[in-house]
C-alpha cells in the first residue's frame, strides 16, 4: 500500500571505460568517500599519464575544487562521473583543488542603483514553468506582448554568457520584468529582463535546472526553487537573502529537475533521482529510490506531507554478479504538479521503474488531494516499464524483461474544451499523446501517435495548447553507427536528417491538423540533429519550437509553416562581459513576456552541442 507520510570536453571518452572499469572494484563497502582513493579508482589511468589532450593531475591541483566539482556535475566530465555517488565526487574535487573560491560576477556586470527589481508592470510575468497553473505554457497577448505577426520582426537585444558553463539547461521565470533563473554551476541570478544587468545572485548547494517560483509570504515575495542534489530553497525575491533551505527527500540520489508548483500556503516538491544511472555500476544495489511529491510549508519550509509513487523496496534476490536486487523503485516525478483547485487535486505524471516489481503508478497520470497527498486515482498508459540505465548495455543490473523507457517527462495540461469541461493532456515519450478525463478517474478520451518514441524519443518536457489544438514535438533522435570520424563523449554522432517534428491535433478528438516536418542540418556539423525534444510554448497565433540543431523556430498555428528561424549556436557577445556560445536546445523552452523572448542555449547532456548563453530576443 502506497503511504502517505505526514510530518510537521573531448578527453572524457579517453577515461570512460576506465572509470566504469573501476566502478566494478571500487564501489565500497567504506561509509566515508576518500578523495585519494576515489581518484586512484577513477582518474588517474587518464590524469596521470602524459598526453596533449589530457589535463594532468598538477593541472587540475591549480583549480578552484568547486570549479572541478561543477566539472563532474555538468561539465565536460558528467558523461563519465555519473557512475559516482556525489560524496565521491566532492571527495575528489577537495582532493584535487584549491580551496580558492571561485570569480564573482564583474562589478559591471550589476544594475545601477536608479533600476529597481520587479517594478514593472504585474501583467509582464511568467511565474513558474507554465504562465499557468494548469500548465499549458500559453502566454496571451496582452502578458507576452506578441503574436503571430510580429514574430518576423524579433531581434537579438541582449546575451548573457554563463562563467565557465558549458550547458545552459535552465528554466526561467519572470516576474514584474525582473528574470531569475538558475545555471549549472549552482547561482541563482536576479536579472533585469530589459537590459540583462544583475540585481543579484545567490550560490546554492548544487546545479539549479528547475524554473523558480515567486510564491506571496505576507507582505513579501519569496522565491521557491530546488537544485539538483535534492535541495529546496526560499530565497526573499528583492533581495536574493536565503529565508529558509531542507531537503525534499533523503535518499542520496534524489534529483530535482521540476519547477515547484503552489496552492495556498504549500509549495509541492516533484522528486526525482539519479539512481537510475547509478545503476550501471555493477556492484550497486538497484534499486531504492521512489518518487515523491513533497509539500513543503511556504513559511518556514516545513513538511506537510509527502506521498510516495510506490511502496517501500524490499530484498527481490540478486544478480549474476551476486549484487542483492531491491524493489519496487523508480517512478520518479521530472515535471511540474498540475493544481486543478477546482477538483482539490493536482496531477502529477511519473517515470518508470528502476527495478522489479513492477507497480502500477509509473508511467503513468496520478491525481492526489491537495491537502492531505492522498491519492485519489492513477492512469497507467505504459504498464510494467522497468528499466534503468545499465540496460543500454544489458549490465548486471537491468531486469531480463526491460523497457521500453518511455516514461514521462512532460507535465500534464488541464484545459478547457469552451463546452464547460476540462481535458488532461499528456504526451509520453513513446510518442503518443493522450487525453484523459479528469471527472472519470483519467479515463483515456483518445490517443494519437505523434512520433516513433523511444529511450531519447517521443514527447520529451512538453507541449502547448491554444485551447483549439494541441501542439506536439518529438525528440525521436536517431544516432549513426560508429565509425571512424565518431567524436568522443561530448557530441554525438547524430543522423543529420532523421528526427523531430510537430504535430497540430484537435482538442476535441485528437486527429491530426497539420503535421511540421524536422529541418535537417544545414550544414550538417557534430552534436546537430533536428530532434525537437524540448518544450513548447505558445502565443496568439505561433508555437516556438527549439531543436538540437541550435535553431529556435516558431510556426504558425494555422498550418505549421515557419515564421522565424534563428540560430542560436553561434558565439555571442554578453552584456556581462563573460565569452558566450549557443549550442542545442533541450529541456527548458522559451518564455515570452512583454514582447520579449527569452531562451537558454546550450545542452550536451546527450551529445547535442554545448553552450553556455541565455539570450533574450525582441521585436526590432
Amino acid at each position: 500500500m502506497i503511504k502517505t507520510i505526514k510530518t510537521g570536453s573531448s578527453f572524457v571518452a579517453l577515461c570512460l571505460v576506465a572509470i566504469v572499469a573501476a566502478a566494478v572494484t571500487f564501489r565500497a563497502q567504506a561509509p566515508a568517500a576518500s578523495g585519494e582513493q576515489t581518484y586512484k579508482q577513477y582518474c588517474a589511468s587518464c590524469h596521470d599519464q602524459v598526453s596533449p589532450r589530457i589535463p594532468p593531475r598538477e593541472a587540475l591541483r591549480k583549480l578552484p575544487a568547486a570549479r572541478i566539482l561543477r566539472t563532474l556535475d555538468f561539465g565536460v566530465m558528467m558523461a563519465v562521473a555519473y557512475p559516482l555517488r556525489r560524496d565521491e565526487r566532492q571527495a575528489v574535487a577537495a582532493f584535487l583543488g584549491t580551496s580558492e573560491p571561485e570569480a564573482a560576477p564583474s562589478p559591471r556586470a550589476f544594475c545601477p542603483a536608479n533600476r529597481p527589481i520587479m517594478a514593472g508592470p504585474v501583467r509582464e510575468t511568467w511565474n513558474g514553468w507554465s504562465a499557468q497553473p494548469s500548465n499549458t505554457r500559453f502566454q496571451p497577448g496582452e502578458s507576452g506582448g506578441i503574436t503571430s505577426g510580429d514574430v518576423a520582426r524579433l531581434k537579438l537585444k541582449w546575451a548573457f554568457g554563463f562563467q565557465g558553463d558549458i550547458t545552459a539547461f535552465a528554466a526561467p521565470t519572470i516576474v514584474r520584468g525582473t528574470m531569475f533563473v538558475g545555471s549549472a554551476a549552482g547561482l541563482i541570478h536576479a536579472i533585469d529582463a530589459r537590459t540583462g544587468c544583475l540585481h543579484w545572485v545567490y550560490r546554492a548547494n548544487g546545479p539549479v535546472r528547475a524554473a523558480p517560483l515567486g510564491v506571496e509570504d505576507g507582505p513579501r515575495r519569496v522565491l521557491v526553487f530546488s537544485d539538483q542534489l535534492g535541495w529546496v530553497y526560499a530565497l526573499d525575491a528583492r533581495t536574493g537573502k536565503e529565508v529558509w533551505k531542507t531537503r525534499a527527500d533523503d535518499h542520496e540520489a534524489t534529483r530535482l529537475t521540476a519547477a515547484v508548483a503552489v496552492y495556498r500556503d504549500l509549495v509541492f516538491v516533484p522528486a526525482a533521482s539519479w539512481e537510475e544511472t547509478r545503476a550501471i555500476d555493477p556492484q550497486y544495489a538497484c534499486c531504492t529510490f521512489r518518487g515523491s511529491i513533497t509539500a513543503l510549508r511556504v513559511r518556514d519550509g516545513s513538511r506537510a506531507w509527502q506521498t510516495f509513487m510506490v511502496d517501500p523496496p524490499t530484498r527481490t534476490g540478486a544478480t549474476r554478479s551476486g549484487t542483492a536486487t531491491l524493489g519496487p523503485s523508480g517512478a520518479g516525478i521530472w515535471s511540474t504538479p498540475t493544481i486543478d483547485a477546482a477538483r482539490g487535486v493536482m496531477y502529477v505524471t511519473t517515470g518508470d521503474n528502476y527495478s522489479h516489481p513492477a507497480t502500477l503508478t509509473s508511467d503513468a497520470v496520478v491525481a492526489l488531494n491537495l491537502n492531505t497527498g492522498r491519492i485519489v486515482w492513477a492512469q497507467q498508459t505504459t504498464p510494467a516499464d522497468v528499466y534503468n540505465s545499465s540496460c543500454g548495455n544489458r549490465g548486471a543490473n537491468c531486469p531480463e524483461e526491460s523497457g521500453p523507457d518511455h516514461d514521462y517527462g512532460a507535465a500534464a495540461m488541464l484545459i478547457g474544451t469552451g463546452a464547460g469541461r476540462q481535458v488532461l493532456v499528456v504526451g509520453q515519450k513513446s510518442g503518443v499523446v493522450y487525453a484523459l478525463d479528469p471527472d472519470r478517474r483519467g479515463t483515456i478520451l483518445w490517443q494519437t501517435r505523434v512520433g516513433k518514441g523511444g529511450t531519447n524519443g517521443g514527447v520529451q518536457w512538453g507541449m502547448t495548447t491554444d485551447g483549439r489544438n494541441v501542439y506536439a514535438s518529438v525528440s525521436d533522435m536517431a544516432r549513426l553507427p560508429p565509425g571512424p570520424d565518431t567524436p568522443p563523449l561530448g557530441d554525438a554522432r547524430f543522423d543529420p536528417v532523421q528526427g523531430g517534428g510537430l504535430t497540430a491535433l484537435r482538442l476535441e478528438n485528437g486527429e491530426r491538423v497539420w503535421f511540421a516536418a524536422p529541418r535537417p542540418c544545414d550544414p550538417p556539423r557534430p552534436g546537430c540533429s533536428p530532434a525537437q525534444p524540448g518544450a513548447l510554448t505558445g502565443i496568439p497565433g505561433a508555437v516556438f519550437s527549439g531543436s538540437l540543431d541550435g535553431h529556435l523556430r516558431a510556426f504558425s498555428t494555422d498550418d505549421g509553416r515557419v515564421l522565424w528561424d534563428v540560430d542560436t549556436a553561434v558565439r555571442h557577445t554578453t552584456v556581462n562581459g563573460v565569452e558566450a556560445k549557443g549550442g542545442s536546445l533541450d529541456g527548458a523552452g522559451p518564455v515570452v513576456v512583454g514582447g520579449m523572448v527569452f531562451v537558454n542555449s546550450g545542452y550536451p547532456r546527450f551529445g547535442g552541442m554545448p553552450g553556455n548563453v541565455l539570450l533574450a530576443f525582441g521585436i526590432d
